[in-house]
């Protein structure tokens, strides 16, 4: 994007913010007595952890093949979003665009911060309503790429980089079960994207909360000097380094995600209950169903659970890919359900 000037998008008040700076900001070694930080000098977790998470940077930088400048680490992806609001949306005065159904943070977020919220929902292809979008005024927008809940990627979120004027912020937390590209590529084109993605899902780490957002180095500096100094715990970035370091495990669970997530599919199509099972780059199917409130409730009493959508998408359940044992028992509950109960076999 040509000529976009991203100063008018920050809050004055974060414009003019001098960071806070930690015993750690000025003395960054690793050697020495520290008696600088007012830590308790016994145990094996009494040091504040790196407030930059360099190592971890350094490990995903090698891996996305992005600079470290363009990385933010954050307490979870409700960090980085909670950040955005705080940066670049003026309460009371600054709007923003979702597009439902999506993932409810980014409105509860908006509330937090007291920012209007301006919904363009999500056209019957479910994809992006671009010319709506454009037709308004917000400072910016958040998509989920894969969505959450419907499973698919968006396939025109290029055009909306190309005309919005404002933040632009894609939520990638679903990439790596998706054939299709990270927008990772696009940053170094549009210096108004924000690219989000997590160590929750494909990694395993939904305990550690540790979320990633891939910027320019400009908006990554103003995320870095807005956040608390120490948000990231020694905990969770040896957990999220380790899962880094291990890229075989990686790929071994990613590959039977997705093979379940075929079979899982397959499965659901063939029973009488099912309408429908949308098409899905993540890990999870939205599947509508004769009655989705009935049948949440049935696979809760057999201690299945999965997630009730009809409040946002009528009829339908959100199913994550599970083991091949959970899947299993799921499919076999459902069948049991409308009496057509038999053993499946993954």
């Amino acid at each position: 994007m040509e000529n976009f000037d991203l100063e008018p998008l920050i809050r004055p008040n974060i414009r003019a913010l001098h960071p806070y700076s930690s015993a750690r900001d000025e003395f960054t070694g690793d050697e020495g007595i520290f008696l600088d930080a007012n830590e308790n000098p016994f145990g094996q977790k009494n040091r504040y952890p790196d407030p930059h998470q360099r190592l971890l940077k350094k490990a995903l930088s090698v891996r996305k093949h992005i600079p470290v400048e363009n990385i933010f680490i954050g307490n979870g992806s409700d960090e980085a979003i909670d950040l955005i609001y705080r940066i670049f949306c003026e309460p009371q005065q600054d709007r923003v665009i979702i597009c439902p159904p999506t993932y409810g943070m980014y409105e509860v977020s908006a509330n937090i911060n007291n920012v209007e919220v301006l919904r363009v929902p999500l056209t019957d292809q479910f994809e992006l309503d671009i010319d709506k979008i454009l037709s308004l005024q917000a400072q910016c927008i958040f998509v989920c790429s894969p969505n959450n809940p419907t499973g698919n990627s968006l396939q025109n979120v290029e055009r909306l980089l190309q005309k919005f004027r404002g933040i632009v912020v894609v939520d990638e937390a679903y990439i790596d079960f998706s054939a299709d590209n990270s927008f990772l590529e696009k940053l170094p084109d549009y210096p108004n994207l924000i690219v989000m993605q997590t160590f929750s899902k494909a990694w395993g780490l939904a305990g550690a909360r540790v979320g990633v957002a891939y910027a320019s180095a400009d908006i990554i500096t103003l995320m870095d000097k807005t956040k608390p100094p120490y948000n990231v715990s020694a905990l969770n970035q040896e957990e999220a380094l380790k899962a880094l370091s291990n890229p075989l495990e990686f790929e071994r669970q990613l590959s039977i995600i997705l093979e379940q997530r075929t079979l899982l599919e397959k499965e659901l199509k063939e029973l009488s209950l099912v309408h429908h099972v949308y098409p899905s780059d993540a890990n999870f199917l939205l599947v509508e169903v004769t009655d989705a409130n009935k049948i949440y409730q049935h696979l809760v009493n057999k201690k299945v659970i999965i997630r009730n959508r009809n409040s946002v998408v009528r009829n339908c359940l959100r199913i994550t890919v599970g083991t091949p044992e959970e899947n299993r028992m799921l499919i076999n509950e459902l069948k049991n359900y409308n009496g057509e109960w038999r053993i499946i076999n993954y």
